[in-house]
C-alpha cells in the first residue's frame, strides 16, 4: 500500500485541519465493549469511526443482494444514529483499502489508526500492508484482540508449537480462562472523546451497487437456548441452537459477553464450541495455507471424481437422501443449516460423490449468512478426513442412518424437502455402500 504526493490533509468539513485518530471497524460492528475503539477513545485525540466497503471483497460477490451485505449496512446504519447521538459521525468508505486509506489522509490530520485484530488471510496481508503505508506517513497502527479470547501463540503446548487437536488444546483453554479475559471494555464512559462532526455522506446501498436482500436474520438474544442446548443441539427439527454465528462474524455481540454468559448458565458445551472457533482461528493463523490445500498434505494426492452434474444435485437439494436435501434446501432458502446436517452433508459431497471438500467450502462461503473461513474450512477438512484433528478417513457418516437418530419423525425433512411425504420417493444419486467402499479405495490409494 504505497502512495506518494499525499495532498495536503484539509477536512471536506473545514474543520481547520483538526488532528484525530480513527477507529477502522472491520468485523467488531459496534461501539459497546470494543477493545480497539476503547483505546482509541483513551488517546490523545478525538476518534472518527471508520468503515470501509472493500472492493477487494465486495467485487467477488456474484449475488447484488447478498444478505450479508444488507446486514452489513444496517448495523453500519444503527451505529451511525448512535454517533449522531453523541454528536460524531461514520466515515463510510466504498473502494478498496489501498486506495481508501490516502484518500482518507488527504481529507483529515490522521495522527493514529486503531484497529481489532482478523487473522483470515486476506486481512493480514491487509493490515500489514496499511502498517507499512502508514509508517511512511508517520501515523502508528494499534491494533488489539476483540474477536476471540485467546489468540494466535496464547494457548500453545509447553514447546511452544500449536495445538493440532483440539482437546488439549480446550484443557488449556480453559485452564488460562479467567475472569480478566472476559472482562468488558467500558467504551461507553470515553464517547465523549468521539469527533464532533455534522453528518457525514452515508451513502444507500444501492448508491454502493447492491440491492437489499428480505432474508431474515436471528437475533442476538442467545441467553434462553443454553439451557437445554447440550441435550437438543443435535435435533434439526427443534430450535436448539444459538444462530448466534452471524453475529459472530461481524462482531455486533462481543465474544467476552456472550462467554461470560455460557459461565454463568454453565453451559459447558456451548462453551466448548466458542471454544471450537478460536481453535480454528489459531489454526488458520498458523497454517494459513488451508485455505485452499489440506492440513495434511498426503489428501492433496486425493483423485477427485468433481462429477458437475452431482454436485449441482447436492448444490439443490436433490441427492435422494431426505436430511441431505432439506439440508441443503434450507441453506438456499435461509443462509442458515443446522450445525449436525452441516457435517452430514459435507461428509456426503466429500465421500458419498468424491467431490473435493474446496467446491463445497466455496458454496457454503457464498449463502452461508454465518460463513466463518476459519471454522468452515477446518469443519470441511474435518468432514473430508484431511485436517487437523480430524475424524479418520475411513469414517464415513451413513445419511440414512443419520435421519433415524437425528429426525425419527422426518420432521425437519419434511419441513424442507416436502416430496419425502409421497409414497414415491427420489431415487438417491448413489447407494451408500458402494460410496463407501469407492471413497475407501481412493482415499487409500491417495495415502499409500
Amino acid at each position: 500500500m504505497k502512495q506518494n504526493n499525499i495532498p495536503s490533509r484539509k477536512s471536506p468539513l473545514g474543520d481547520q485541519g483538526a488532528e484525530i485518530s480513527i477507529c477502522w471497524l472491520r468485523r467488531d460492528l459496534r461501539l459497546k465493549d470494543n477493545a480497539a475503539l476503547y483505546y482509541a477513545l483513551k488517546g490523545k485525540y478525538p476518534v472518527l469511526v471508520l468503515f470501509i466497503f472493500d472492493k477487494n471483497i465486495l467485487n467477488k460477490l456474484e449475488n447484488k443482494a447478498d444478505p450479508r451485505i444488507t446486514f452489513i449496512y444496517q448495523t453500519l446504519v444503527d451505529i451511525q444514529e448512535q454517533l449522531k447521538e453523541k454528536g460524531s459521525s461514520m466515515l463510510l468508505k466504498f473502494d478498496t483499502p489501498e486506495k481508501a486509506w490516502p484518500e482518507i489522509l488527504s481529507e483529515y490530520n490522521v495522527k493514529g489508526v486503531y484497529a481489532n485484530h482478523d487473522y483470515e488471510p486476506y486481512a493480514t496481508k491487509r493490515d500489514d500492508s496499511l502498517g507499512e503505508f502508514l509508517r511512511s506517513e508517520n501515523i502508528p497502527l494499534k491494533t488489539y484482540k476483540d474477536q476471540v479470547i485467546f489468540e494466535k501463540n496464547e494457548i500453545v503446548k509447553d514447546d511452544g508449537k500449536p495445538y493440532s487437536v483440539f482437546t488439549p488444546y480446550y484443557r488449556q483453554w480453559l485452564k488460562k480462562l479467567n475472569d480478566f479475559y472476559v472482562k468488558s471494555y467500558p467504551t461507553g464512559k470515553y464517547l465523549k472523546n468521539l469527533f464532533q462532526t455534522p453528518s457525514l455522506p452515508f451513502s444507500t446501498l444501492k448508491e454502493l451497487g447492491f440491492e437489499k436482500s428480505h432474508l431474515g436474520f436471528p437475533s442476538n438474544n442467545f441467553e434462553k437456548k443454553l439451557k437445554d442446548y447440550d441435550k437438543e443441539r443435535d435435533y434439526p427439527a427443534k430450535d436448539a441452537t444459538t444462530h448466534i454465528g452471524l453475529h459472530l462474524r461481524f462482531g455486533t455481540i462481543s465474544i467476552r459477553e456472550v462467554v461470560r454468559e455460557a459461565q454463568d448458565q454453565r453451559a459447558d458445551k456451548w462453551l466448548s464450541e466458542l471454544a471450537w472457533r478460536e481453535f480454528y482461528m489459531m489454526i488458520l493463523w498458523h497454517h494459513p495455507h488451508i485455505v485452499d490445500h489440506a492440513f495434511k498434505p498426503a489428501y492433496d494426492n486425493i483423485k477427485w471424481r468433481n462429477n458437475e452434474t452431482e454436485f449441482k444435485a447436492w448444490c439443490d437439494g436433490k441427492t435422494g437422501y431426505p436430511i441431505v436435501d432439506a439440508g441443503m434446501r434450507q441453506l438456499n432458502e435461509t443462509g442458515f443449516m443446522h450445525n449436525r446436517v452441516r457435517m452430514v452433508v459435507a461428509s456426503f459431497l466429500c465421500k458419498h460423490l468424491l467431490i473435493d471438500w474446496r467446491w463445497g467450502e466455496a458454496y457454503f462461503a457464498e449463502k452461508l449468512l454465518d460463513y466463518e473461513q476459519a471454522s468452515n474450512v477446518g469443519g470441511w477438512q474435518w468432514a473430508c478426513g484431511s485436517g487437523n484433528d480430524a475424524a479418520p478417513y475411513f469414517r464415513v457418516f451413513n445419511p440414512e442412518l443419520q435421519l433415524k437418530k437425528f429426525d425419527p419423525k422426518m420432521q425437519y425433512v419434511y419441513k424442507w424437502a416436502p416430496e419425502y411425504k409421497n409414497a414415491i420417493l427420489p431415487i438417491p444419486i448413489v447407494e451408500h455402500t458402494f460410496a463407501r467402499d469407492r471413497i475407501l479405495a481412493a482415499f487409500k490409494k491417495a495415502l499409500t
